[in-house]
């Protein structure tokens, strides 16, 4: 557990956890592989349930290709009943020592629907009772001992932490975050904790503090630093203020967060008897994009960018020759911006300025601006001032269509005047976006058109797919033959 007042100890910690190795099977998997199993030992139980009876009546081992099928349908019978009454969850594998009635039930009525299968086919003249009672027996005491096997499977492997979960960073207070153990957010949620943060409300303290403000702002710090694929709350359930106001710090943060059961939830939860106990987690926020939609999106960019760079490369060189005929100084002007997350990038950009601000003042550029020179006029105009920034998306800062990154200065003058504005940085930013095919490109001299903007970028988020990315980039072509508002 760490207490977010001793930092250096638990940033440490953090790294250490980082660099060990993610091997193991995931806890995803877990399910799967273990129907996986039970469906192989009933194709197994059935095919020698058929012939070993068959050899036994008539000295011939039948058709096995027949019991296989039989095992099949009789297979994905119990799977579909063994999921309904949960015996495939990990808390049940491994804490329920007694459920050998469900596993027979299940099983029971796999064979009766193979049953009424074998009537309907008109085929159960062709298959011989006694093989299907072979078939039932043996199936039957192969599904207990292989569960029996695997509770100790299971247990060994949590033991030596061959099963990894999520990775997930615990944000509470210090009464709510008790009723968890490593081992308990692992088994019921399927979560890895890398880091636990205590947040002080035990102690009855007011959460709109600026103490307690304090507190959360520090946790969120906490959560940057981590490699955590999701953020889970342990809070009071009846304390809405507390959640809200650590959820509202938490909302620039693109990961999932989700609310435990608190201690008032998991009493009842654990009152359950009629049905398989079950573990709720509250979604308070969804990732912007899943890892298949980060991956189609990664590769689409990778395949412009390098494709751009490619047929653009005699644009790129006659540009960069133009701008160092003309003035004095680099080439390739570099200025820090927030990208994904909010973490820092340098973005590269052909000069178009006389200057090259990068600090806590930036002023934005203006039509007739005496520090923009005549080539970089013309640059800024057609946008070929931000060719060099497809490096940036081969380098993973940026991606060809996303909302445009700011001066590090207008981040921190526009995040404390436009509500959500932190929202920008829920996927890279991008060379082109929403925003900039809709008119708003270039400067934005008053608050409205930044505000304008900030709606558009975040309607981009909230609606993203690929073939939205694919139109913009067309319609930015277009876009570029009228340069308006570029200067």
């Amino acid at each position: 557990m760490t207490d977010i007042t001793d930092l250096d100890r638990s940033s440490t910690a953090v790294e250490e956890r980082a660099r060990r190795p993610r091997i193991g099977v995931r806890f995803e998997v877990i399910e799967p592989l273990f129907a996986l199993a039970d469906a192989l030992v009933i194709v197994v139980a059935g095919i020698l349930g058929g012939v070993l009876y068959q050899r036994a009546i008539s000295a011939s081992f039948g058709d096995a290709g027949v019991y296989a099928g039989l095992g099949l349908v009789a297979s994905s019978t119990y799977v579909l009943a063994a999921y309904h009454f949960g015996l495939y969850r990990m808390n049940e594998l491994l804490e329920r020592e007694r459920d050998h009635g469900r596993v027979w039930a299940s099983w029971c009525l796999a064979i009766l629907v193979l049953a009424i299968v074998l009537f309907l086919l008109k085929s159960a003249g062709q298959t011989s009772r006694g093989s299907v009672v072979c078939f039932f027996v043996l199936g039957g005491f192969g599904l207990v001992a292989t569960r029996r096997m695997a509770r100790r499977c299971l247990s060994s492997a949590l033991m030596t932490g061959a099963i990894r979960g999520r990775r997930a960073i615990v944000i509470g207070t210090q009464s709510e975050m008790a009723q968890f153990a490593r081992r308990d957010l692992l088994v019921r949620f399927g979560l890895d904790e890398i880091e636990r943060v205590v947040l002080p409300r035990d102690g009855g303290g007011d959460p709109s503090s600026e103490l307690h403000k304090l507190h959360v702002e520090t946790a969120q710090q906490r959560v940057r630093g981590t490699p955590a694929e999701e953020i889970v709350l342990a809070l009071s359930w009846a304390r809405a203020e507390d959640i809200e106001l650590v959820l509202d710090r938490l909302r620039a943060i693109p990961l999932p967060v989700r609310l435990l059961p608190d201690c008032a939830v998991s009493t009842i939860l654990r009152r359950q008897t009629s049905t398989p106990q079950r573990s709720y987690m509250v979604e308070l926020q969804r990732a912007p994009l899943t890892n298949l939609e980060r991956l189609s999106k990664r590769v689409l960019d990778v395949t412009v960018a390098a494709t751009s760079l490619f047929l653009l490369s005699p644009v790129l060189v006659l540009a960069a020759l133009a701008v160092k005929l003309e003035s004095h100084g680099p080439i390739i002007f570099r200025q820090r911006r927030h990208g994904f997350n909010g973490q820092p990038f340098v973005i590269y950009k052909l000069r178009s300025m006389k200057v090259l601000e990068d600090g806590a003042a930036v002023v934005q550029a203006t039509k007739q601006d005496p520090r923009v020179t005549r080539v970089g006029r013309f640059l800024r105009e057609t946008s070929i001032d931000e060719l060099p920034q497809l490096l940036n998306v081969l380098q993973g800062n940026m991606s060809m269509v996303g909302p445009r990154p700011h001066a590090l200065a207008h981040d921190y003058e526009y995040g404390k005047m436009i509500a959500n504005y932190a929202f920008r940085h829920h996927v890279k930013p991008g060379i082109t976006g929403w925003a900039q095919v809709q008119g708003c490109r270039g400067g934005t001299p008053q608050l409205e058109l930044m505000e304008k903007r900030v709606k558009l970028d975040l309607w981009y988020i909230d609606n993203w797919s690929l073939a939205l990315d694919i139109s913009i980039m067309f319609r930015t072509a277009f876009e570029l033959i009228r340069p308006r508002n570029a200067y």
